[in-house]
């Protein structure tokens, strides 16, 4: 088995005080194996975005504590802030706000190699072409803005800008949502791709269940700030232990045989059990 990268313990943030207080996690404990890409599911106000920012040091959690690869992000020892920064990089939601407008893609793209330091001008523009030919760019979109390309070549570019530095993480908040459907499914194939090509661990964080299912190994599933259900897709998609996670497979077609057999022969047994 692969050794835990991210170890999230016992984890609780809240939101103002008193009467109007929001509990937006209460004890959200769940851990990512370095390798594999967890699919983190709920619906709006679920807690995944209060996650994310946790584990990117937007928000302090509470109580609880997050643990990367043996560095506290919350408290990192000299060196330790710099190194988790550059291996655990962020996909945004909206490819439309993430690209400064005034930035060519050539200053985007070089722009996280020249904060991080340790990229010689010469190494930056050969990382970056390798990297735009694998997203299906190449050297002539170096010079446009974001304004000259689609959502879903944006996306492209933010995934790029995001792998520059050689992160081993990759924190993916609702990176298709914003996308024609369409297009996503180009994306999320992008995703599938570089995470093998480049063993890359991935936390993916989606209201979707059809697309969690397709790209994610294992599922957690939150519900009001807690995890309610987690397991491989087989498990979560074939056999939920939650009456919540059967609630949100229920309200999407998801074409799944299994899931579907399982459905009528848990009807079947009640309709058996006397009354």
């Amino acid at each position: 088995m692969s050794r835990v990268l991210f170890q999230v313990d016992g984890l609780s943030k809240r939101f103002g005080s008193g009467r109007r207080a929001h509990q937006a996690l209460d004890d959200v404990s769940f851990e990512i194996a370095e390798g594999e890409i967890v699919g983190l599911v709920g619906e709006s106000g679920s807690g995944k975005s209060t996650i994310i920012r946790c584990l990117i040091g937007l928000e302090r959690e509470d109580s609880g504590s997050i643990r990367y690869d043996g560095i506290d992000p919350a408290r990192p020892g000299r060196g330790e802030l710099h190194r988790y920064r550059r291996e655990v990089q962020m996909v945004f939601q909206d490819p439309y706000s993430s690209l400064d407008p005034r930035m060519t893609v050539r200053q985007l793209l070089e722009e996280p190699m020249l904060v991080m330091g340790g990229f010689p001008a010469r190494d930056r523009m050969e990382r970056i072409l390798d990297l735009l030919h694998l997203v299906g760019l190449d050297a002539e979109h170096l010079g446009r803005y974001p304004r000259d390309f689609s959502g879903g070549q944006r996306q492209r570019i933010a995934i790029v800008r995001a792998l520059v530095v050689g992160p081993r993480v990759l924190l993916c908040d609702e990176p298709v949502s914003a996308l024609d459907v369409s297009v996503q499914a180009q994306v999320l194939n992008l995703l599938k791709d570089m995470q093998r090509r480049l063993n890359l661990t991935v936390l993916f964080v989606s209201h979707d269940l059809a697309v969690v299912k397709y790209l994610c190994s294992r599922v957690v599933v939150l519900h009001h700030g807690r995890v309610v259900d987690s397991g491989s897709v087989a498990e979560i998609y074939g056999n939920p232990r939650a009456d919540y996670t059967r609630a949100l497979l229920e309200a999407v077609p998801i074409p799944d045989p299994a899931y579907e057999r399982g459905r009528r022969e848990l009807r079947r047994q009640r309709a058996e059990v006397p009354r």
